[in-house]
């Protein structure tokens, strides 16, 4: 590993670190202070809930441990791979899944009768943006590492497309699901020109792969020449055999 990968890599360690051990930070003060930090949420369409798009990512359950124990290793993955992988787009990736996810959330999550007077709180909105963002950036970039990178996601992360759609007991804020998804997807189109530099040699690999391809035995347009073109070719042939023969006949006789 080259001092560039290095300094990458331990960037990619500190963002995704710091952000499960201050969600955590909160979560044990949001708790054993007793705080109710879930009025910090989003409250759809209210002038109370935009506080909530900036502050709901940091504030789970306070007395369900399971949401903040599920979203953390998904989100610690999710930062470490999009800052290691994709430095060049990591900042404003992550700045607009977080805003653009809670802002939408805010909106449309109040025209659903069962989100409309409920606290929209977790970071799992966050966590189905960067793995949207890594999985469709496979699709986008089409080399091979983005591939094998949504690949990866789909192995780790494909029973999370159930978290799209509303569950039974109304428990789950499935909107936040659902737009962070979408943001990720969007944001991920929005990037497929912006190449990393180590990712120019999975590039020129495909191209080879690509050109090697495209050589064939026959003339690719051999078989659009017409019956009497393909006459015309093998009695030139024959003639052109036929006059070199002659010629080295010839030049035998010449011989002493």
């Amino acid at each position: 590993m080259n001092e560039i990968k290095k300094t990458r890599f331990r960037k990619s360690l500190q963002v995704a670190t710091f952000f499960i051990v201050v969600i955590w930070v909160i979560h044990l003060i949001h708790v054993f202070f007793n705080l109710h930090l879930y009025r910090y949420g989003i409250l759809p369409q209210s002038i109370e809930g935009i506080k909530g798009i900036f502050l709901s990512p940091f504030i789970h359950s306070q007395s369900k441990w399971l949401h903040i124990i599920n979203n953390s290793p998904p989100l610690f993955v999710g930062l470490f791979l999009l800052f290691y992988f994709y430095p060049s787009v990591a900042n404003r990736t992550l700045l607009f899944i977080y805003l653009f996810t809670g802002f939408f959330v805010w909106i449309i999550a109040g025209y659903f009768l069962d989100a409309k007077y409920s606290y929209h709180i977790g970071a799992s909105g966050v966590v189905y943006g960067l793995i949207s963002f890594l999985f469709f950036s496979g699709f986008f970039r089409r080399n091979i590492r983005s591939v094998v990178l949504a690949l990866i996601m789909v192995l780790l992360y494909s029973g999370m497309i159930v978290g799209l759609f509303p569950d039974a007991k109304g428990e789950v804020s499935w909107q936040s699901h659902f737009v962070g998804g979408i943001i990720g997807m969007l944001l991920a189109f929005q990037y497929r020109n912006i190449i990393e530099p180590d990712e120019l040699q999975f590039f020129e690999e495909d191209e080879l792969e690509d050109n090697n391809e495209k050589r064939t035995f026959l003339d690719p347009h051999t078989f659009e020449k017409t019956k009497k073109e393909r006459e015309e070719e093998q009695q030139n042939f024959w003639s052109w055999t036929s006059h070199s023969t002659w010629k080295n006949n010839e030049k035998k006789d010449d011989l002493p």
